[in-house]
């Protein structure tokens, strides 16, 4: 399929095995990206003289016994090599291209040119001749020698989830005791180790053939397969004629992780219904509770008809598995299906794949044609920890002046920073493909922005068929934040240059694209902006989109919350940054439940078009005229306030947001059922006790006369208190407090009435910012969670506290 990949051979008219041996072990370790023919020990330089000094030096650098007739001679000429290197070092030292420096620049003569070339790793330039860079795998891996290609093909048909009879079997694991297993891979490195290096190819020596061994023609047990780019079938048991459970291999180098599933199956038989049940999955839900079915691929088909993957199966079921094996729970995934040919070869996967070799044909595809490679520069953002190129690209127009080049802003798009998530690189390619194109639109984006595309974050998981992980076991998209360059390469130099992009423009949108196992549809997780200046403005790019896909995008499946354990992701770190439009799309691995599309399948033409939905939604979001962007801020504060209706109805309260709700934290608002509100009342509560505590507590008599002497004394020397014209002007101070007790008094009484009945109720939506007597000034602090009065007795004036809940007082 792709023969540039293929390691091309010259012919050679005097084979040298020494050059052969310096070839393999060059390529080996990376220090030699040459040809074979370019070697100074080639035949195909054989025509040099072999009196001139620089030939004798080259072989004997060879150490060409069959040249150099005896020892004598190699001594005088490791002499003359001393001599020529005292005289000429640059000009013979350099002159071999195994020791010439890539850094420096040389002219027609030879001579060193002191300036610097650009460091060349700095560009993934593929070769005139378009060799592609074969994926580097783990040395514990076995890869068969065999190109997995798969066409791209639209159903003509919808493909709808698959509806649910109520009978479906739920096949009882028998596993290999009582089974036969027909494939089984080698144990890989699981938690506890972890990877050492990597080479083109895996594992070495002969590749084993773990498949039975068939008895004849009448035999029909299924060959199975899985040692190609993105596969992770771990073992395969026969439990009966057409019945087979499958283990899926978790990720390299830890113990779990097992949601995708790419494998290869042959030998198959028309007409029979087979079952697969896979045994080890680890996620409790799981869109094939809904409807989901798995993806199917036959190569007959394809060749003879041009049908690519479709959705297939029938008796879906996922549930839990009853083996305990005493540290955690697992579950499965069984389906029925009739294989359309006899001797067929199939695939099964869990959605469409989208391999680290198919990105690298598409980056020559654009490399290669004349017109795109004008505006779209591929480079190397680093090596991931196998070795592999990490690309960059960066799309925009030349523009006709330095000032209007620095004007520009920037967005910043990457993919697959999770290797099972392929629906990612979907959408990634509908991006590429429509920026890329010469469409009116395209054009224009490319005059107003400057794109930075990392279009695969972790091309090791993807090579080796990962989940989430990177080859250190981590799931990248945790680490942003980290200073692991050598652990984390590929987040680590994405971040340091989002960072240095930052540094010389604006960065108007991030967005980093995956895949979603538990929601249809497709949206978006954002960032919660507290200032006031910015309120809501990040949400209006995701609303945009959903008008512009309404049968595919949804806005009420977005969130904007910034958890905790979401702080090392790229959404957060890159707002931290200071970046407003920070966002993670999550795509369904399954499809739609909006409009015309409801309760079908995603084909890779939706995804796709998601790409192109993103730039055309990006030119609404810049659009001069900013009708679009008032009209979406006034319907998302209408949305809020129909939300906070929505809430309180459900409580039986009422509430009045006119001319305050504007104030409330948005924070405050998507937390009525979360932990700020659950420490409020626990605060709450226990003040209160404390209150009444002091109030029940007798004072304690004094012992004697005397002391009620002195007390009285005391008393009589102070000041009594009278409200004065001081007074007053305190009073008038305490106005704007005193004036809302009488609206608080009420929802204060229906909060501990609440609390009492263990009801969580939010008073953020019925309260405006108060004085803090403590602060001894207004409260607006948009880091406050609660604003709470709490009637205290002193004299004849209650005063208000402001309670603040992980907030700054």
């Amino acid at each position: 399929m792709f023969p540039a990949l293929e390691t091309e051979r010259k012919q050679e008219t005097l084979p040298d095995p020494y050059e052969d041996f310096m070839y393999r072990h060059l390529q080996y370790y990376g220090y030699f990206k040459a040809q074979k023919g370019s070697l100074p020990n080639s035949a195909t330089h054989q025509h040099v003289q072999k009196n001139n000094p620089q030939y004798l030096l080259n072989v004997s650098f060879g150490e060409r016994n069959d040249l150099i007739p005896d020892t004598l001679q190699k001594e005088k000429l490791l002499s003359l090599h001393i001599q020529i290197e005292a005289i000429s070092r640059d000009s013979l030292m350099l002159s071999s291209p195994l020791l010439r420096s890539r850094q420096l620049l040389f002219d027609e003569l030879d001579q060193v040119n002191p300036r610097l070339r650009e460091p060349r790793e700095l560009f993934a330039f593929f070769s005139s001749k378009g060799t592609l860079q074969a994926p580097r795998w783990p040395i514990e891996c076995e890869v068969i020698k065999e190109s997995i290609h798969h066409i791209e093909w639209v159903p003509p048909q919808p493909e709808y989830f698959y509806q649910p009879t109520g009978n479906e079997k739920v096949p009882e694991i028998v596993g290999e005791e009582k089974g036969t297993v027909v494939y089984h891979l080698n144990p890989v490195p699981t938690e506890g180790s972890y990877f050492t290096s990597s080479r083109v190819g895996g594992k070495r020596g002969i590749i084993k053939e773990l498949a039975v061994t068939l008895e004849g023609p009448e035999d029909d047990t299924l060959l199975f397969e899985s040692r190609f780019e993105s596969g992770n079938l771990q073992k395969a048991v026969q439990v009966d004629t057409y019945e087979y459970e499958l283990t899926l291999r978790t990720d390299l180098y830890t113990n779990k992780h097992t949601q995708w599933f790419y494998f290869r199956v042959q030998n198959t038989r028309k007409d029979v219904t087979y079952r697969f049940t896979i045994v080890n999955l680890l996620k409790p839900k799981s869109l094939y509770t809904v409807g989901m079915k798995p993806l199917m691929y036959s190569q007959l088909d394809a060749n003879i008809y041009n049908i690519g993957w479709r959705r297939e199966g029938n008796e879906i079921k996922y549930y839990k598995n009853n083996t305990d094996n005493g540290q955690q729970s697992f579950y499965c995934l069984t389906w029925t299906i009739q294989f359309p040919h006899d001797q067929d070869t199939c695939f099964f996967a869990h959605f469409y794949p989208y391999t680290y070799t198919d990105l690298q044909c598409y980056l020559l595809s654009v490399a290669k044609n004349p017109i795109q490679s004008q505006f779209c520069k591929l480079r190397t953002l680093c090596r991931s920890l196998a070795g592999n190129t990490v690309y960059l690209l960066t799309i925009t127009n030349p523009s006709p002046t330095p000032h209007e080049a620095a004007a520009k802003k920037a967005v910043v798009l990457s993919a697959r920073v999770h290797p099972g998530e392929s629906n990612a690189s979907w959408i990634m390619k509908g991006f590429l493909d429509f920026i890329l194109s010469n469409s009116p639109d395209a054009q224009l984006l490319r005059d107003i922005f400057v794109f930075k595309v990392v279009p695969m974050l972790n091309p090791d998981g993807v090579i080796v068929g990962n989940y989430r992980c990177s080859l250190a076991g981590r799931d990248l998209n945790r680490h942003y934040k980290t200073i692991l360059k050598e652990s984390f390469p590929c987040i680590w130099h994405t971040r340091n240059m989002i960072k240095r992009l930052l540094e010389e423009r604006e960065v108007l949108l991030y967005c980093d694209f995956h895949g979603h196992s538990r929601k249809n549809n497709i949206f978006l997780y954002g960032c919660n902006n507290n200032d006031r200046k910015y309120w809501l403005h990040e949400r209006v790019f995701p609303l945009m989109l959903s008008k512009n896909a309404p049968d595919k995008f949804s806005f009420h499946s977005c969130n904007f919350k910034v958890q905790k354990c979401k702080e090392g992701t790229g959404r957060v770190v890159m707002w931290r940054m200071g970046i407003l439009n920070s966002y993670t799309m999550e795509s369904t691995f399954s499809g739609s439940t909006l409009g015309d599309k409801r309760n079908i399948h995603f084909t890779i033409e939706d995804l796709k078009s998601l790409g192109y939905h993103v730039c055309d939604t990006l030119l609404d979001f810049c659009d001069p005229d900013k009708t679009k962007f008032t009209q979406c801020l006034a319907e998302l504060k209408e949305l809020l306030q129909q939300e906070i209706h929505k809430k309180f109805n459900e409580r039986g309260k009422e509430v009045n947001l006119e001319g305050s709700w504007s104030d409330i934290s948005l924070s405050d608002i998507e937390s009525i059922y979360g932990l700020f509100l659950t420490v409020s009342l626990y605060f709450l509560e226990q003040l209160n006790q404390k209150m009444m505590s002091d109030k029940k507590k007798k004072k304690k008599p004094l012992q004697t006369r005397k002391q009620r002497n002195e007390l009285h004394q005391k008393n009589k020397l102070m000041p009594e208190f009278k409200f004065t014209e001081d007074a007053s002007v305190r009073k008038a101070e305490l106005a704007p407090t005193l004036q809302k007790q009488s609206t608080f008094y009420k929802t204060l009484e229906n909060f501990r009435s609440s609390a009492m009945k263990n009801e969580k109720l939010s008073l953020n939506s019925l309260m405006s910012p108060v004085t803090c007597l403590s602060q001894g000034k207004e409260c607006n602090s948009h880091f406050c969670y609660l604003y709470l009065l709490v009637p205290l007795e002193a004299g004849n004036i209650k005063f208000g506290v402001c309670v603040v809940v992980g907030g700054q007082h």
